[in-house]
């Protein structure tokens, strides 16, 4: 691939307002979610319910890694993409349904063998619920009711790729809020006003919360896709070139998937066994790794998910029209944006978590011992920011290139580098639950390195030198605002002690002033995404303001 076809690669202003729209979208999104989460965590806690709650919503949610948002998405894309660019909007049109019929067919029968098998599935995943009485029956009545729920994801994602192909972002980012509203108020409803008179607990209603959640994900796409002439009619047709080009890449890619999906397993058998002195499997590990990742989850989509998704169809469309130059200046502008906006991100996490951890989640059932563990758990997250936010850029990328096989290496080669490490880091005492969230940082890191190290020797670098420039100011930028974070959250505990109160204040004082060194010392450092961001965010902001003076005068 060589040469330019296109004329010009994706700019900068053009990534970043693509980016910006997902990252709104995505914010809202990550907020519902948080709510969510909050509502969850005050209600349930995290004892018996939250931690079956937890694998049996796990369980779909690691096939829906596998059929959905994560190998369907990088493999669809792409193609769907190459249709569009290439041949034409019918015949995209007609491919996007042969592939929603046959997600239908295969996904739903992988939810009725689910539900079917579900307790072996839980067993699989937490063989340990079953030393505690009623733990493991309960993870399985709700695995049941949740299974429904990937094949709605799936069908939501084949729609958010079409849409992304087609250069729209929005509504397909804000689809997802649509979930975490309609599973917390659906979910509440159903708890604890039609629970009871079944005979049923309320985090069963939860669960039945999630399936409507996941159809209200899948519906909210609907008019946007009639109106890009995507409506939905069933079409069947195996032997359709496109249809078997995505299940070509879907192969490959499910396998790599599969083992990010292993490692989930391990972390979460692991995180169910764990035992205190007497040798009692305790409540808890699960659920705190797990409000400690949703907490994750906001910049990691504000930044990672929402770069990754303006990036994809605009290094398919430079792959397709054989434009090396601009696939390689998209994915050096993505990659340096993605570093400035996580590696702060992280020391903020790292610096400042157990007082947005205790200001959030704390209250209810969700006690300060709570807040701690979830704190630390977060904290060993944050380690690996950067690298989840790399890998949603890199991987999808090598799609694009039409190779699905490096990835897929890398993801299996991954199984043995978190084993390793999770075999160590849990056993260490002072760790426990926090050393599964280091080793999952610890494989991000060594995969967005590995596909990184590979990609660049196959294009011939990715502006290595200024990229590395740009890390180096970032990462200097990152350890003062970091220090100076530290300083003035010591100073607020110690003058307010740890009450909600004065974890608010300390955030309220903290953050700010964070950001502002962060900004200062990466502005004095000349960092080139800094100026760029700066540019892309003042162009339309000037442009409105000169309208609005123009309206005034």
């Amino acid at each position: 691939m060589s040469g330019s076809k296109s004329g010009r690669p994706e700019g900068a202003g053009s990534l970043l307002r693509s980016a910006g729209v997902v990252s709104a979208a995505v914010l809202l999104s990550r907020l519902t979610g948080l709510a969510r989460e909050i509502a969850m965590a005050r209600l349930f806690g995290a004892g018996i319910a939250k931690d079956a709650f937890d694998v049996g919503f796990r369980i779909p949610n690691l096939m829906r890694d596998l059929f959905a948002e994560g190998a369907l998405s990088s493999a669809f894309v792409p193609t769907v993409t190459h249709y569009l660019t290439g041949k034409s909007r019918l015949e995209a049109a007609r491919l996007s349904n042969l592939v929603a019929t046959a997600l239908i067919l295969v996904v739903g029968a992988l939810c009725a063998l689910g539900m079917l098998f579900s307790p072996a599935l839980v067993d699989l995943l937490a063989g340990k619920f079953g030393e505690v009485p009623g733990k493991r029956e309960l993870a399985v009545s709700l695995t049941r009711i949740m299974f429904p729920f990937l094949l709605l994801v799936a069908l939501a994602a084949q729609a958010m790729g079409v849409l992304n192909a087609d250069r729209q972002f929005g509504v397909p980012a804000l689809a997802s809020s649509f979930f975490n509203a309609g599973s917390l108020v659906f979910g509440l409803g159903l708890g604890y006003w039609l629970a009871p008179r079944l005979g049923l607990e309320p985090i069963h209603g939860m669960a039945f919360g999630v399936v409507v959640g996941g159809a209200m994900q899948l519906f909210v796409q609907a008019p946007s896709l009639r109106r890009s002439g995507f409506a939905f009619r069933p079409a069947l047709d195996w032997s359709h070139p496109g249809l078997r080009q995505v299940f070509t890449l879907m192969g490959p890619a499910i396998l790599g998937t599969a083992a990010v999906q292993v490692n989930v397993m391990v972390n979460t058998n692991f995180a169910a066994g764990i035992t205190d002195p007497a040798g009692r499997v305790i409540n808890g590990p699960v659920s705190w790794l797990g409000y400690a990742f949703r907490f994750m989850q906001l910049p990691l989509g504000l930044f990672g998910v929402a770069i990754a998704q303006a990036t994809l169809p605009a290094i398919s469309r430079s792959a397709a029209q054989a434009d090396l130059a601009g696939f390689r200046d998209t994915l050096s502008r993505s990659l340096g944006m993605v570093f400035l906006l996580t590696v702060p991100s992280s020391v903020g996490l790292a610096v400042l978590g157990e007082a947005m951890i205790g200001v959030v989640y704390e209250g209810g059932r969700f006690l300060i011992h709570d807040t701690r563990q979830t704190a630390l758990a977060l904290t060993c997250y944050a380690v690996g920011l950067a690298g989840y936010s790399a890998v949603k850029i890199l991987a999808p990328a090598f799609y694009a290139l039409n190779d699905s096989r490096t990835p897929m290496v890398v993801s299996l080669a991954s199984i043995a580098v978190n084993y390793f490490a999770a075999s160590a880091l849990v056993a260490i005492p002072g760790l426990r639950h926090a050393g599964l969230a280091l080793s999952t940082s610890t494989v991000a890191l060594f995969s967005a390195a590995a596909l990184f190290w590979t990609l660049r020797n196959r294009i011939g670098g990715i502006h290595d030198a200024a990229l590395a420039r740009s890390v180096g100011k970032i990462l200097l930028a990152s350890a003062v605002m970091g220090a100076a974070c530290l300083a003035s959250s010591h100073a607020v505990r110690g003058w307010l002690g740890v009450s909600r109160w004065a974890r608010a204040a300390d955030l309220a004082l903290s953050l700010p002033l964070g950001l502002t060194v962060f900004y200062g010392v990466a502005r004095w450092a000349r960092v080139a995404e800094l100026e760029a961001g700066a540019r892309a965010l003042a162009g339309p902001l000037g442009r409105r303001w000169q309208a609005l003076r123009a309206k005034l005068q």
